[in-house]
């Protein structure tokens, strides 16, 4: 996959040195050439400069092949800005923007952009959102049969309840965290976009309860 991701400061060279030792090609702008220095001269990616909103230097960045972006300069509003340009004008799949002050995030998630706040950042958190897949495991009971774990949700199921996710699935959403805060969701409760789901579930049962969440709700099933 190619990733592009706006701002080469501490957050962008490390993720656009993990990605690409994860065999993915990146391209990373900034306004300041000198900022490409983070990304040591084994970086095989592209290095663009210029403002990371500007539909030139988008293009220029490979955001048209782009299956990912990621805002992390330095600015919520540029970072803001960016992030509706990749999903709206580019239609990039999966995009996350960095934002500084926590306050903004309901906003933003109203936008469709999910949003990691800088309290909250860890680099597995911006990854998930940039290549969301499977399930990640975050507890198992002793005996290894029960684990909870994230699992990635198709956007097929925003707008739709809890309870019918439940029912194609065969499982139990524990809670969802949403705007960085954990809910307790009832069966009539709806999806929204950026949601992250938590999953209590059967080790053995794992297989099909990806297959469910990836693909969406089945008609055959209403």
């Amino acid at each position: 996959m190619h990733i592009v991701i706006m701002g080469c400061g501490r957050v962008g060279s490390a993720l656009a040195q993990t990605l690409e030792e994860q065999g993915h090609t990146v391209a990373v702008i900034d306004q300041d050439p000198t900022a490409f220095r983070r990304l040591g001269s084994g970086f095989g990616g592209r290095r663009v400069t210029g403002v990371g909103f500007d539909q030139d230097t988008l293009r220029e960045a490979g955001i048209e092949e782009a299956g990912a972006f990621a805002a992390v300069s330095s600015g919520d509003n540029s970072n803001i800005i960016a992030a509706r340009v990749a999903r709206e004008m580019f239609s990039v799949e999966n995009v996350a923007a960095r934002i500084y002050d926590p306050r903004r995030a309901e906003v933003y998630q109203r936008l469709g952009i999910p949003t990691v706040a800088t309290v909250r950042w860890t680099a597995d958190q911006m990854l998930r959102r940039l290549l969301p897949s499977g399930a990640e495991a975050l507890w198992r009971d002793p005996s290894g049969a029960v684990q909870l774990a994230e699992v990635h949700v198709s956007t097929e199921w925003v707008g739709h309840k809890v309870g019918r996710l439940q029912e194609e699935a065969g499982c139990r959403v524990a809670f969802l965290t949403r705007l960085g805060e954990a809910i307790l969701p009832g069966s009539q409760t709806v999806l929204q976009e950026g949601d992250l789901v938590h999953v209590m579930m059967r080790v053995d049962d794992m297989e099909k309860i990806e297959a469910v969440f990836s693909e969406g709700p089945g008609e055959e099933r209403r």
